[in-house]
């Protein structure tokens, strides 16, 4: 896990605002500051992680293929493929999307590179049978919603003002959602969708 993906719970847990958006699903905006220290944390490591924010934002900026892109490229690679899970990783060598997409009964974990938007390295494929009962109930449930992480994505975009970096599908008190984070100017800003007709346990 990248310290982008770490701390944009921090930054989402010191949130400023909330907003809600008119859209095809429920949209939640909430928009984060500079992170303060967790719990058992000190400035140093704070102020270390929040370097490593910065250096993967920026990494992100550079990049010319978007998440959208990402998506559409990981989900030609099987027709009628569903994107599950994406997210920039600057935190190594070359800046790459992480996809994972569900296609006849198994998740499919794809590496695009965010320069080119070519595939990296072989791809890799789970069957469902192998994940765990939520994880397999959440999938079902994203094959029978309408909307797609990819129109979730750009929802989130105009709500927040900024790209997407990463999203992903969520179950918070047994609502189903989609979970996006902006970067929208020097903030993160994370924006959950609940899309009409998931179901909810």
């Amino acid at each position: 896990m990248t310290a982008l993906r770490r701390q944009s719970r921090t930054f989402l847990a010191a949130a400023l605002s909330a907003l809600l958006v008119a859209a095809p699903a429920q949209a939640i905006v909430s928009a984060g500051s500079t992170p303060t220290a967790l719990h058992g944390e000190t400035d140093g490591d704070a102020e270390a992680d929040r370097q490593a924010v910065s250096r993967e934002i920026e990494r992100f900026r550079s990049s010319s293929i978007t998440i959208s892109q990402a998506i559409t490229i990981a989900e030609g690679r099987h027709a009628g493929a569903t994107t599950a899970d994406v997210s920039f990783d600057g935190g190594s060598g070359v800046p790459v999307y992480r996809v994972k997409t569900l296609h006849n009964d198994r998740i499919w974990r794809h590496i695009i590179n965010a320069s080119t938007g070519e595939f990296v390295g072989g791809e890799a494929a789970l069957p469902l049978t192998e994940l765990d009962h939520e994880d397999r109930s959440n999938l079902a449930a994203l094959g029978a919603i309408r909307h797609r992480l990819a129109d979730a994505v750009r929802v989130a975009e105009r709500a927040a003002s900024g790209k997407a970096i990463s999203g992903g599908l969520v179950r918070e008190r047994g609502r189903l959602s989609f979970s996006i984070v902006v970067v929208s100017g020097d903030d993160l800003k994370e924006v959950t969708l609940e899309p009409p007709g998931a179901r909810t346990k």
